[in-house]
């Protein structure tokens, strides 16, 4: 498929009650808003395709930009794109999502995550954060640097509270995610959780809630799956 072939097949799924949603959440024009299991019905026929990758998140329409991320091929994309990506993910979905996910399968992953949560912008930071989280959840734990986790959670438990409206939706799932897929960390992670409490972010007046860092990781641990790492960071 070409470009203008997956244009067209998005105008085909677009829906309204979607679209509006997500410009409630922060999403703007060009946007037609269709929904991730459609989004999919196309991925099925591109696969992961580098360059049609790159050619959809140049867009600039939110629904080409959200499949260029499930596209993406970790193993071609280059940290100067992933860099370019990040500055153009204007939206919550996009920073948190489509970008810490790819970033996350590649090899500059943990270091990227690392550069960007050092941003003073809000999109910047929270993909940071995000890529971090999704970092630890497909890679083993002999393979992370298990002692900058640990003073991150740190970083987390101090500044939260003051930290920026997403970034402190990421931070906050940093935490959950430390604590469900590194075991060496899940105690101190817990703690962490415990003392940071409910943390309040401005959802733009959706129904969507801030998960509970305590409850989620001790759900983690009481399903079984404490340390279960994923296949793939993208969903």
């Amino acid at each position: 498929m070409t470009t203008k072939e997956i244009l067209k097949e998005l105008e085909k799924y677009g829906n309204e009650q979607t679209k509006s949603t997500l410009i409630k959440l922060g999403a703007k024009e060009s946007i037609l808003g269709v929904k991730v299991q459609d989004l999919k019905k196309i991925l099925k026929k591109t696969k992961k395709n580098h360059k049609l990758s790159l050619e959809l998140y140049a867009t600039g329409n939110y629904d080409a930009m959200y499949l260029a991320g499930l596209m993406a091929d970790e193993n071609q994309i280059r940290k100067e794109q992933l860099e370019d990506w990040a500055d153009k993910a204007y939206f919550s979905y996009l920073s948190e999502y489509t970008v810490p996910w790819i970033t996350a399968e590649t090899e500059y992953g943990f270091e990227l995550g690392l550069k960007w949560i050092k941003s003073n912008e809000e999109r910047i930071a929270a993909a940071g954060w995000a890529t971090l989280a999704y970092y630890a959840g497909v890679n083993q734990d002999e393979d992370l640097d298990i002692k900058t986790y640990s003073k991150l959670l740190y970083t987390v438990e101090k500044k939260i509270h003051s930290a920026q409206n997403r970034v402190r939706y990421a931070m906050n799932g940093f935490v959950i995610a430390i604590g469900s897929y590194i075991v060496e960390l899940t105690e101190k992670a817990s703690l962490v959780a415990k003392n940071i409490g409910k943390v309040n972010v401005e959802m733009g007046g959706t129904a969507c809630k801030v998960p509970l860092a305590t409850e989620y990781i001790k759900k983690v641990i009481d399903s079984g799956s404490l340390g279960k790492k994923r296949k793939t960071a993208r969903c």
